[in-house]
């Protein structure tokens, strides 16, 4: 029966069935491709969905509701894979996603896009979830980091093509069309992996952790509710804001606590006895925290002190989003031939931090040839860091956790990208006000009140002094942001010192050895009785 799982699973992937494999790897990318391009052309088609719709005042919650929902989501598709079966759980999320992009095409007012977007965010949660899910059942992880890499590369592509396509789309299509495009895609994705995708079904009699799905989902949206409205919505220190702080604290707690007593845990807490397991749930959370920091604020200083448009400062990114997908393909093709992997996460680390301070560096007379540079750094650094997290991680822990584990590093990354956001944009936010109001004193209050939408010809259309004053600000602030970064970064550089090299399935019959630490491959260890569908 062992023999029977092993060729249903890593087997598979090493050769049985290539041109399967290759199949199930495309429909993959594509359903990865759905997760990542959605809030990208979202975000270029919202000033026509509001003139449209209506509802400026809860514009904001377009994106927060597809936020919350994925992150909230995320831990649940992991464990319901890792019980009942990934196929499954993965076609479900694929259907749960598109229903949600056919209603919020058909949406009538800014309420109901927000709902239906809500479910959008519950089917992709599943996406990416179950596409690293996939890939580990499939793929032993000797082989699994150039497929890791191939994904990477799928997301820096939607990060560069997202703004692009959606203002293609809303300018010759309508914005409707920006949710109907998921469609004929994600039709396509089902088929390959209704026909395709081969995996073990398995049986599980213990029932669905309900109450720590429940505290884990109130923590989630807490955290994630926080991070978004705070120094935005609510001041930081406000009456909301700290009871929304503590629900999540009580809730996460209580939920660490349920899991050490339930039957069938949401989150093993076992798995973070591997110190490389835990060691990458930090990275993951780090690169999260950097990479989204980045994108939000790297176009803002360029439209601002550059004078770059929105579309060009979207294509400026292309050093950083380039590095970072040619780095994670080579990273992942090297890793599958040499079955070593400790030097990217070193080498990931180091860049990131030293590219993160470059770009604190910058200041209004700074060359976009010199900032592309400072961006290739950071984006070379990430490239190293991306898929080799989610590859470890899968190393890490036991066949039957493989959905655990890809959520758990997946979930990381989503909440690190929130913090990010929400802190990073908070020392920005408070560094343009201040030099705003030591050059420009009151006559700059109205610029600093839209710091975030001016555009360049806006930027233009200001008094000289006032649009000196304001590109001044915007440099400082982004000073202040990536400064904050490569200090985060540091830690993912300390974290990547003490990960444990072990060595990954299918590098040799001397590998299959299990450390006393519980770092070693747990994927050798004796599989769950299954039964293939």
């Amino acid at each position: 029966m062992a023999e029977k799982t092993e060729a249903a699973t890593g087997g598979a992937g090493a050769g049985k069935q290539p041109r399967s494999v290759r199949v199930v790897l495309l429909a993959l990318m594509i359903a990865m491709m759905l997760a990542m391009l959605d809030n990208m052309i979202i975000g270029t088609a919202m000033p026509t969905i509001v003139g449209e719709l209506g509802g400026l005042e809860h514009l904001s919650w377009v994106v927060t509701a597809y936020t919350l929902a994925t992150a909230a989501s995320t831990p649940l598709w992991g464990k319901l894979g890792d019980m009942y079966g990934r196929k499954g759980s993965f076609m479900t999320s694929i259907v749960i996603f598109l229903v949600g992009s056919a209603l919020s095409g058909m949406a009538q007012d800014m309420g109901q896009l927000i709902g239906f977007r809500a479910i959008q965010g519950l089917g992709a949660g599943g996406l990416m979830v179950g596409v690293m899910a996939i890939i580990g059942d499939l793929i032993p992880p000797r082989e699994r980091g150039k497929y890791q890499g191939m994904i990477a590369g799928v997301m820096a592509l939607s990060m560069i093509g997202g703004p692009l396509v959606g203002g293609t789309i809303t300018d010759h299509w309508g914005w409707r069309w920006s949710f109907y495009i998921n469609l004929p895609l994600g039709v396509v994705a089902l088929i390959a992996i209704s026909a395709v995708l081969h995996l073990p079904k398995k049986r599980s009699e213990a029932r669905i952790d309900y109450l720590g799905a429940a505290l884990l989902t109130i923590g989630i949206t807490a955290i994630v509710l926080v991070t978004t409205w705070g120094g935005t919505e609510y001041a930081w220190t406000s009456a909301r804001i700290m009871e929304l702080i503590g629900i999540g604290v009580a809730a996460l707690v209580g939920f660490v606590f349920w899991q050490t007593r339930a039957a069938e845990p949401i989150l093993p807490l076992h798995i973070f006895r591997s110190r490389n397991f835990t060691l990458m749930s930090v990275i993951g959370f780090i690169v999260g925290f950097v990479m989204f920091g980045a994108t939000l604020f790297l176009p803002l200083y360029q439209q601002s002190v550059q004078g770059a448009s929105a579309t060009n400062s979207g294509l400026l990114l292309l050093p950083m989003l380039g590095a970072m997908l040619v780095t994670s393909m080579v990273a992942g093709r090297v890793t599958t031939s040499t079955g070593r992997y400790k030097i990217f996460p070193l080498a990931g680390g180091a860049l990131m931090t030293v590219g993160l301070y470059l770009l604190s560096t910058m200041d209004t007379d700074t060359t976009r040839f010199t900032s592309g540079l400072y961006m290739a750094v950071v984006g070379l650094g990430m490239g190293c860091l991306m898929q080799i997290t989610m590859l470890v991680a899968q190393n890490s822990v036991e066949m039957k956790d493989m959905g655990v584990a890809s959520s758990s590093t997946t979930l990381f990354r989503t909440l690190g990208s929130s913090f990010g956001v929400a802190i990073m944009g908070a020392l920005f936010n408070n560094r343009v006000q201040d030099v705003m109001a030591e050059r420009a004193a009151g006559s700059g209050a109205k610029a600093t009140e839209q710091s975030a939408t001016l555009t360049a010809d806006a930027l233009n259309a200001l008094p000289a002094a006032i649009r000196d004053a304001y590109q001044h600000a915007v440099s400082a602030g982004t000073h202040t942001a990536f400064l904050l970064g490569s200090a985060v970064a540091v830690l993912a550089l300390v974290a990547a010192v003490f990960v444990k090299e072990v060595p990954l399935k299918g590098a040799g019959p001397k590998e299959a050895v299990t450390p006393a630490d519980g770092d070693g491959d747990p994927a050798t260890a004796k599989a769950p009785v299954t039964e293939a569908v």
